[in-house]
């Protein structure tokens, strides 16, 4: 069965980071030590899941924030590991950690997300509002709804979610970072948010998942370095556009990137790309803003010719880009 396939490798994950909130300004108490601010701690908690023998971890970065003081993990036989952290990419939301511990631990692996079906089972497993304490995962059982969902970044977040699995299994708080299922129990995604539509914090049907290969890219390069890095130079530099720069260099507004220096013995130069022009589609996304673009641009890899879409002179072009490896110390 697909849920005593997996349930033993969900874990539970309590992650504590140390925060500073302002105290009142006429306190010379603690503007004389704290500079008006009092460090805090802020407690996490979620899911996740065990990838190795080893006791590696995938969850989510919003799970255990930038910089955690301590890494709890909970396993369902009721054991608890301190765990450290591997890396993690906030772009795309994922983190991976590493139990420390020389136990074996029962593990999943990660299957295709692309061959995922529209209309096959999903089962979410997790640790939701932290009833991890019977031994047992929740699990909650639904459809694939919809594949490649992807969201307006909000300029105020980090993370950028693209092709999405949505589900209609419901995922509440702490479901966060739990394995998403097919009906043979193989990890098709991430259990990530879900749409309340409204003033809700609860489920009404709209459920979504950071996909599996995205997951496996990401944890390759975490697993590596501790960091996520294009492994090519696109040869140009951008920037959001703002009305300040549409004003500035005459432009029409648009939602798009404006390129502010092109390297000339670089790819974007040789796919025609000059300083001034303004990108709005990359691939078959247009840019919303900065952040969209590196998460798009994460989408290709060397030998990838990367299409993209501009405006000159108030004109409509488009261009190629022919992805090659980056040159080492660049």
């Amino acid at each position: 069965m697909a849920v005593e396939k997996a349930s033993s490798a969900v874990v539970s994950v309590m992650a504590t980071e140390t925060v500073r909130r302002f105290e009142s300004p006429h306190d010379e108490f603690f503007r004389y030590f704290f500079g008006g601010q009092l460090p805090r701690e802020n407690t996490n908690m979620g899911s996740g899941f065990i990838i190795s023998e080893d006791g590696l971890v995938v969850t989510n970065q919003h799970v255990v924030g930038k910089n955690p003081s301590e890494i709890m993990v909970s396993t369902t036989d009721g054991a608890s590991f301190k765990a450290k952290l591997i890396g993690v990419d906030e772009l795309t939301d994922i983190a991976l950690l590493r139990v420390e511990s020389e136990a074996t631990f029962p593990y999943v692996e990660l299957s295709d997300s692309d061959d995922v079906i529209v209309g096959e089972w999903a089962i979410a497993l997790g640790n939701p509002f932290g009833l991890f304490d019977d031994g047992n995962p929740t699990v909650t059982v639904g459809v694939v709804s919809a594949k490649n969902r992807d969201f307006n970044p909000d300029p105020n977040n980090p993370r950028v979610y693209i092709d999405m699995i949505q589900t209609d299994a419901a995922i509440n708080r702490g479901n966060s970072g739990g394995p998403l299922l097919n009906s043979a129990g193989n990890v098709i995604g991430m259990n990530t948010f879900i749409y309340t539509g409204g003033t809700s914090a609860g489920f009404v049907g709209l459920s979504f998942a950071i996909p599996s290969n995205r997951i496996e890219r990401v944890i390759s390069q975490l697993l590596t370095s501790g960091v996520v890095m294009l492994d090519y130079d696109p040869g140009l530099e951008f920037t959001s556009m703002t009305e300040q720069l549409v004003y500035r260099y005459r432009l029409p507004y648009v939602q798009g990137l404006l390129v502010t220096s092109v390297n000339k013995n670089g790819p974007a130069f040789e796919g025609g790309i000059m300083p001034g022009d303004v990108i709005v589609r990359i691939g078959d996304e247009r840019v919303v803003s900065e952040m969209h673009a590196w998460a798009l641009l994460r989408e290709f890899e060397v030998g990838d010719t990367m299409k993209v879409e501009l405006i000159r002179d108030n004109s409509l072009y488009e261009a190629g880009i022919q992805l090659r490896q980056k040159v080492s110390g660049r």
